[in-house]
């Protein structure tokens, strides 16, 4: 069985204060190799920096903002953030795009923070790590507007139909699959859309804890999700693609480390 990697793992949130490090033990046991660090606003990054220190060679990380805490961000915010960049040298700049879902930001606020990260991985020849919520037209508008620097970008935890899948494609982006897939009566469009993402396009995740699959055997007194079920998963889409589920796990790693890695050397 081939390793895989996890590209979305929030280990700042409090729900992995007291074990995270079983939780790493767990996932490496179960050929879990990798694991995306993801950033979401600048006060978590000491504690995710101290996590990435403490396993360097396990993990990539990001430095950014999430659309939710878009409205943290002002002139100095800014100066701060390429501060914290330029000097920790990120894999990737985000979670950063839109969340019209929430909205515990203004569209305004988060029009702007977005566009302010794309400029910022664009000077710095980062890929971007996008996040998109019921924002689809504005979101894929503005990325068409940068599309020509975008280094790379990857929409993670896709959830969309065949013609949002289209045009992020078009626009040579990754697509992350979550264990949202796993549920069979809820996603009945994106089990269909998910045969049309090109292996070579296939990155998967867990965006644990949260978004534990829905049809998980034995599911935690805690609920809580976690880099173990990222085989679960990839055994559901090997289903869904009707593919051999190794060649499933080398491509997504193999995609995972040329988006990651390639701008860390």
């Amino acid at each position: 069985m081939h390793e895989i990697a996890d590209i979305a793992c929030n280990f700042t949130s409090d729900r992995f204060d007291n074990d995270l490090d079983k939780v790493i033990s767990r996932a490496l046991t179960n050929k879990i190799t990798k694991f995306g660090l993801i950033c979401s606003q600048l006060s978590d990054l000491d504690k995710l920096l101290k996590i990435y220190r403490q396993y360097p060679n396990d993990m990539f990380f990001t430095i950014g903002v999430h659309p939710h805490h878009a409205n943290e961000i002002n002139d100095e915010y800014l100066n701060i953030l390429k501060e914290k960049i330029a000097n920790n040298n990120p894999h990737a700049i985000g979670e950063t795009g839109l969340d019209f879902f929430r909205n515990l930001s203004t569209y305004e606020e988060q029009i702007f923070a977005f566009e302010e990260q794309i400029k910022i991985a664009i000077n710095t020849n980062k890929p971007l790590f996008l996040h998109q919520r019921d924002s689809h037209d504005d979101f894929i508008k503005i990325l068409r507007k940068y599309s020509s620097d975008i280094n790379k970008a990857v929409v993670h935890c896709f959830t969309g139909t065949q013609e949002q899948l289209d045009d992020y494609l078009e626009l040579g982006c990754y697509i992350g699959i979550t264990g949202w897939i796993c549920d069979e009566k809820r996603n009945v469009e994106l089990r269909k859309t998910i045969k049309n993402i090109p292996l070579s396009k296939l990155m998967v995740e867990t965006d644990c804890p949260y978004l534990i699959p829905k049809d998980l055997p034995t599911k935690p007194k805690n609920n809580r999700n976690e880099p173990s079920n990222l085989n679960h998963i990839v055994k559901e889409i090997s289903l869904l693609l009707d593919l051999n589920e190794d060649e499933i796990r080398k491509e997504s790693f193999k995609n995972t480390l040329c988006f990651f890695e390639s701008q860390n050397q």
